[in-house]
């Protein structure tokens, strides 16, 4: 029988892998995938989920897109990490880890999807974690190494999923608290969620 991994707000953080200003003209659909990113920081928001956020060599490649509004998380933005490794395991994304015991999952988005997403992704699957990337959520500067990338991450014991099904997996069910907020959230993103399926989702097949 296959893993099961369910998603659980108390359980779960988000990770934003290198969404930076120098790679804006350079990534496939950058504009749906920052609103993938923006959607998921308003479902962060709404459950209370941590996100770490890195950055590749910042120096070079910019900090991460203005677009982007980490403000908006306060609290919940746990840390924005320089790093030099493709991977988002970096000491200080160890140390956080380390220091909340109770995460199990990680939901994993950013790019580039064959690069520092992958090598993010099978580093935490080696550590233990559950790891559940969004389609819709990551992209390359080459459309074309996407799907094996995640096809890749699959073969590995990841879960390639949507923002779509990730929220809906967090928010459990329409009794529980926030659920209005969430609601209202999933109503107000509906024609970006379709904008960015239609873009972000076409040909890209994991089986």
């Amino acid at each position: 029988m296959p893993a099961v991994s369910k998603l659980v707000p108390e359980e779960t953080v988000f990770f934003l892998c290198d969404v930076q200003t120098r790679f804006k003209k350079l990534i496939f659909g950058i504009d749906e995938l920052v609103l993938t990113i923006n959607k998921m920081l308003k479902i962060a928001k709404a459950l209370e989920i941590p996100v770490v956020v890195t950055e590749q060599n910042p120096k070079g490649l910019g900090n991460t897109i203005p677009d982007i509004d980490l403000p908006s998380l306060g609290p919940l933005l746990v840390a924005t990490i320089a790093k030099s490794f493709f991977s988002m395991m970096t000491p200080e994304v160890k140390a956080i880890l380390h220091e909340r015991p109770q995460i199990k999952s990680v939901v994993l988005f950013g790019i580039e999807s064959q690069v520092c997403v992958l090598q993010s992704a099978l580093d935490l699957i080696e550590a233990g974690y559950n790891v559940h990337v969004i389609a819709d959520g990551v992209s390359s500067s080459n459309k074309e190494e996407i799907p094996f990338a995640l096809a890749r991450i699959r073969q590995s014991g990841g879960y390639i999923t949507t923002s779509e099904s990730v929220a809906f997996q967090l928010q459990r069910g329409a009794g529980l608290p926030g659920f209005k907020l969430f609601s209202n959230i999933m109503k107000e993103e509906k024609d970006s969620t379709v904008r960015t399926s239609q873009k972000m989702l076409q040909h890209r097949s994991f089986l």
